[in-house]
């Protein structure tokens, strides 16, 4: 009997491109196993909008792999223990697995590698974090240098194939079934619109993004404008690896203008965000800069007022409609178009002046593309707290951001009580006129003063 070899899946949810799958196919018969490790990441155990997500795109795999008369092992609990009981159960040769940065997953890498054989590939980024560094030979923590290093490295490697053959074990071993994991919502399910809105899987991945590759000149345009949203909506299908960055950026390379150079830069904000975990593993939970962060934030548990003003950001009613549409984007679709992701930030952190980490929380439930690094990156970025971020004191105008890039219809879309307003008055409309849609929470000029007050007292 020839000994299997163990693919421990992750965020690598796919065939084609998956050096793991590569590398234990050529080795000889295949394992592929996904463990449901809830405990490991403490709170950022995956969220309700991404385990959806993790149902369906687990769910096309398992069919994919059906075509090649092989399967998934599903288990539940501690990952390096459950991989580790079924190397042995099968007296498997190695484990093979696509390299995380996420500190849990190191720390279950570190673990599993003293029971078995564990051979780790990059493949869920351009490069491997810390692989360009500074002229010293230091990490950067600067987003601007680290990107004008990585464009001199690219393009990244070249992807590999899809394993033609995939051999099974000669007995498989006990696997839970998909269904027992409750990933899905049910009472109630609230899933429907993104049902309505994402299609999931590897196969779906490519259909994406040969749908875009016609879209992609605009996108330095487009990508501002959410009526009329020219976004890739590729990332999900990054985040859990059902397609992989060196696959975009190869079916991309050779498209002229500055809707290819600009998207080009924010795949390489995904490596910067790993790179910037990898250096500061608590990242999306402690402020990089060094506020006295009780005089900046008011504490929604500190009262019950402050409590509300959260909820209203949360339910998507602030009164400002950029912002709302935004929050029930997110509520309906799992995903947020990104222009309006920072306008909807920056108002909890600045007009409201809630913790950029209650925020953090929330998108981090809502969001089918939740990602610790981009996630937490983002949020210090907005916020004004992180290694490399917008200065606190720019603060984002949504009424202007709105008639600016021309959220008429996007407000409409996700804001129906508005729907009958004018292009003109829709961005803010009067308060006589409102109906059931509420007032402005705070105004701007009020928001600003009192955020810009609060950062001179928590510099001193």
């Amino acid at each position: 009997m020839t000994a299997p070899h163990i693919v421990w899946l992750r965020r690598d949810l796919r065939l084609a491109d998956q050096p793991a799958f590569h590398a234990a196919a050529e080795a000889g018969p295949v394992i592929p196993v996904y463990v449901l490790d809830d405990d490991a990441a403490g709170d950022h155990a995956i969220g309700g909008a991404a385990r959806w997500w993790l149902h369906h795109s687990l769910e096309s795999l398992g069919a994919d792999l059906a075509k090649h008369r092989s399967r998934i092992v599903l288990r539940r609990g501690d990952a390096a223990t459950e991989i580790a009981k079924i190397a042995e159960e099968t007296g498997a040769a190695s484990v093979h697995a696509v390299r995380h940065y996420e500190p849990w997953w190191r720390k279950a890498e570190d673990a599993l590698a003293k029971d078995v054989d564990l051979a780790l590939y990059d493949g869920n980024y351009l490069m491997p974090p810390g692989a360009v560094t500074t002229g010293s030979g230091d990490p950067y923590k600067i987003y601007t240098p680290f990107s004008k290093a990585m464009l001199d490295e690219m393009p990244p490697r070249d992807p590999l194939p899809a394993p033609q053959t995939i051999h099974g074990p000669d007995e498989w071993p006990d696997s839970d079934d998909l269904a027992d994991w409750d990933l899905l919502p049910t009472k109630p399910d609230w899933a429907g619109g993104m049902r309505d809105f994402w299609h999931v899987g590897e196969s779906a991945a490519h259909d994406r993004l040969a749908e875009w590759e016609d879209m992609v000149a605009d996108y330095d345009d487009s990508r501002n404008l959410p009526s009329r949203d020219g976004s890739s909506r590729l990332s999900p299908h990054l985040h859990w690896g059902e397609i992989s960055p060196a696959q975009v950026w190869h079916a991309l390379q050779g498209r002229r203008g500055r809707g290819w150079a600009t998207f080009g830069k924010e795949l390489i904000w995904r490596d910067f965000s790993q790179n910037v975990i990898a250096q500061f593993p608590d990242y999306p939970k402690e402020s990089y800069r060094d506020y006295d962060e009780r005089v900046l934030w008011r504490n929604p548990d500190a009262g019950h007022l402050i409590a509300e003003d959260l909820a209203c950001w949360q339910k998507g009613m602030t009164g400002y409609p950029i912002v709302d549409a935004g929050m029930r984007q997110l509520w309906q679709t799992g995903w947020m178009h990104n222009r309006v992701r920072m306008i909807a930030a920056s108002f909890l952190v600045k007009h409201l002046l809630i913790d950029w980490r209650h925020g953090e929380r929330w998108y981090w439930d809502c969001l089918v593309d939740a990602d610790y690094g981009n996630n937490g990156v983002n949020w210090q970025w907005i916020s004004g707290t992180g290694v490399d971020s917008n200065m606190f004191s720019r603060i984002m105008a949504p009424l202007t951001q709105s008639e600016k890039f021309d959220a008429a219809d996007y407000i409409r879309e996700y804001v129906p009580e508005l729907a009958d307003f004018d292009d003109e008055t829709i961005h803010d409309p009067p308060d006589d006129r409102r109906g059931d849609y509420p007032v402005k929470m705070i105004g701007h000029k009020e928001a600003r003063e009192r955020a810009l007050a609060a950062y001179r007292k928590a510099r001193k």
